[in-house]
């Protein structure tokens, strides 16, 4: 697999919030997304970037139901 064809990713937007999904390894993806001030950054492992991708989305969903509650 080549990385450079992977990664990095550009910046996208999902429900006003701009993230990165980056690989770092076959199989293996950095995130990081901002809510306010707060900075949430993993990894996951995922074949194939839509489905990183769709990992970090509902990360973003989790933490903006939190962030409504406070």
């Amino acid at each position: 697999m080549d990385l450079k064809r992977l990664g990095p990713q550009r910046d996208m937007i999902y429900k006003g919030v701009e993230y990165t999904v980056t690989a770092v390894a076959p199989g293996t993806w950095k995130w990081q997304f901002r809510i306010g001030e707060r900075v949430v950054a993993g990894k996951t492992e995922a074949k194939l970037n839509l489905l990183a991708i769709r990992r970090v989305q509902l990360r973003i969903d989790r933490e903006l139901k939190k962030a409504e509650r406070k």
